[in-house]
């Protein structure tokens, strides 16, 4: 096992598994708009990039083959960046069908949310099999947690052995995508307050998402704490003023500046 890569700065989520050309054309569906989106948002100021892929008619998609194709192409185009897939079931797939394709993938860095991993007790021992076989295989986790109660319940599994580890790899989201909860950052303390509580042989490197028109304000509060920041089409459109952003460069240009004369 190597050391476990920081994650980036700035990552830049551009799709997403459920919006498409209908909610905004510069949405990138194909390979060849995610290399282009990639390129754009590494210029405005992005290290990394989280990766949807999408089958022929735009349906979100895990797919070891096509995910390969993709990481191929972004490698050559943005060979600094960070590349890191998702395993998200987006209500297609059960976790059987996802830790099957992390498992052909075997990507260097990949996105797992434990709600999804864990949707019943008896699914703690084949989660602890795939969490485990990712630590020995260097491939790296960064756990989505979308509330402080997932975060209390993801320290006590890691405490009891049943995510191995020491140093952590967090994603904190703020909001809900239907807006049913919105996205504010004086929430952000009750995530962070529970990693102070944690046992002290666990370290943590965190990230911060949140949906709509407060992703800049939340993301600007995450830099504030030391976070790293995820900015892009999957979580909001919109730029602080409320105005729809023209592109996914525009939204990390926003929030880049945002941080820059905040911080």
């Amino acid at each position: 096992m190597t050391d476990i890569p920081p994650l980036p700065d700035v990552m830049v989520a551009p799709n997403g598994a459920r919006r498409g050309k209908a909610d905004h054309p510069a949405i990138p569906l194909t390979q060849a708009e995610t290399v282009q989106t990639a390129i754009a948002c590494q210029t405005a100021g992005a290290d990394g990039i989280h990766v949807h892929i999408r089958d022929d008619t735009g349906r979100h998609l895990l797919d070891a083959e096509r995910y390969h194709a993709v990481l191929k192409a972004l490698k050559e185009a943005v060979p600094d960046m960070y590349l890191q897939v998702t395993s998200e079931a987006a209500d297609r797939y059960g976790a059987d069908v996802q830790q099957a394709m992390v498992r052909a993938l075997t990507p260097r860095f990949v996105s797992v949310a434990m709600r999804e991993m864990v949707r019943s007790e008896a699914d703690w021992a084949d989660a602890t099999d795939f969490y485990a076989w990712s630590l020995a295989n260097n491939v790296h986790i960064q756990h989505i947690l979308y509330s402080p109660g997932e975060v209390e319940q993801f320290l006590k599994a890691a405490d009891a052995g049943k995510i191995p580890g020491e140093l952590f790899q967090l994603q904190f989201v703020l909001g809900t995508y239907d807006g049913t909860e919105v996205s504010d950052p004086a929430n952000l303390p009750r995530f962070l307050d529970l990693l102070t509580k944690a046992p002290s042989q666990m370290t943590f490197d965190w990230m911060l998402c949140a949906f709509g028109k407060a992703e800049t304000t939340c993301l600007v509060q995450a830099a504030r704490e030391g976070g790293k920041l995820r900015v892009g089409f999957e979580n909001s459109l919109w730029n602080s003023d409320g105005q729809i952003a023209t592109d996914n460069a525009e939204r990390v240009r926003e929030v880049v500046s945002a941080v820059r004369a905040n911080i």
